[in-house]
């Protein structure tokens, strides 16, 4: 159950100096390349306790600022970020022998951020934020779609629906990037960039 790669390589002189370009580059790459949902993320936290949680979500924004995505702030890695700012985000994209991962610290977004991206969402998914206590327990599913409905018939479509004020945005502040392109032989290229007082460094890892 081992892939062979045989990609192009990943070489320090072609990467540009900053790692928001370089993922740019890639992102760009993997949509093109018809990936399904080349923006889904494995977000990775830990608690207060150190102990680890791993869950897939959708990147909404990136830029130099650094790389978005929305939950509900009581979500199980909202809570975790509350008690431990720091997150690694991986971008797995498998059809092209590569993957990306982003560590840094995490911040919220500023409500009117927030509220920006939720009117751009789907009806249902804005209905969605409200109707989940995401992370809690729920007795069943009739009580989950029960909320729901209550919900669409208070904000029928067409209506304006708030954004909930436990719901938002965290933005990933990046201080380590790594650049992963699988190769032949399991010599596969690895850079990562690091950030310092006075910009970025690159340096190449053994795979």
């Amino acid at each position: 159950m081992r892939a062979r790669y045989r990609a192009a390589g990943l070489r320090e002189s072609e990467l540009p100096s900053d790692p928001v370009r370089q993922f740019e580059i890639w992102f760009t790459e993997a949509v093109r390349g018809g990936l399904h949902e080349p923006n889904a993320m494995v977000v990775s936290t830990a608690d207060a306790s150190g102990r680890p949680g791993s869950r897939t979500v959708l990147l909404k924004h990136y830029d130099e600022r650094g790389f978005v995505f929305f939950t509900n702030y009581g979500s199980a890695k909202g809570r975790d970020l509350t008690a431990n700012p720091w997150a690694s985000l991986l971008f797995p994209w498998h059809p092209l022998a590569r993957q990306v991962i982003v560590s840094g610290r995490a911040e919220r977004t500023g409500r009117d951020e927030t509220a920006a991206y939720f009117r751009t969402r789907p009806h249902g998914s804005q209905l969605g934020a409200w109707a989940s206590d995401q992370s809690t327990v729920v007795d069943s599913r009739e009580e989950l779609d029960r909320r729901y409905e209550q919900l669409a018939r208070r904000y029928p479509e067409g209506e304006d629906v708030p954004a909930p004020p436990d719901w938002g945005g965290y933005r990933i502040r990046p201080e380590r990037v790594e650049f992963w392109q699988g190769r032949e032989n399991r010599l596969h290229d690895r850079l990562v960039y690091h950030r310092r007082e006075d910009g970025w460094t690159v340096e190449r890892l053994c795979p």
